[in-house]
């Protein structure tokens, strides 16, 4: 089976009054996003929503303002990508949606083969957790139609990085 993960597409990132708003390029790329969702749903596709969620004090907050608190409205996902019966959330509190999450026993349960990725932001947590998808031997197809960064040089390099050293299809 063929997994969509949609990572960050939060309120708190996408919003232009976001708390840690990725800027103009995350707006673009919603429709996209939206398009790939209706393909994975209707090709029997699973997709899971990939979550930052943070407590009120989180460590994370030393090095980015405070963003994507659990409870808020931040930290919900965009109204334009609503959640469809059989999707599945994953909470996560790091970069990577592999660290402290059940991504994996999500991915083992449900026979994953194949993990598509779009979402923000491109440098961080989409290229963290397309290392970790590589490090566990997931073939992984990224979209760049469907991710996005506040800075363009670290979107770049993150895309060339994916696909050379840890071996994605960059689409």
């Amino acid at each position: 089976m063929k997994a969509l993960l949609v990572i960050d597409m939060l309120k708190d990132f996408i919003e232009k009054s976001g708390a840690l708003c990725c800027g103009d390029e995350s707006r673009r790329i919603i429709p996209f996003i939206k398009k790939k969702i209706e393909d994975f749903h209707c090709s029997g596709g699973l997709v899971i929503f990939i979550k930052d969620s943070h407590r009120q004090d989180d460590a994370e907050f030393r090095m980015f303002p405070p963003h994507c608190v659990k409870g808020t409205r931040g930290a919900e996902i965009i109204d334009e990508l609503p959640v469809a019966e059989g999707d599945v959330i994953v909470d996560k509190t790091r970069y990577s949606a592999f660290y402290g999450t059940n991504i994996e026993q999500v991915l083992k349960d449900r026979a994953v083969t194949e993990v598509h990725v779009v979402g923000v932001c491109t440098s961080i947590c989409v290229m963290d957790t397309v290392g970790d998808l590589r490090n566990r031997d997931y073939p992984v197809v990224v979209h760049t139609g469907g991710v996005a960064d506040f800075d363009p040089d670290a979107h770049r390099f993150s895309l060339r990085r994916m696909e050379k050293v840890y071996g994605a299809i960059v689409i």
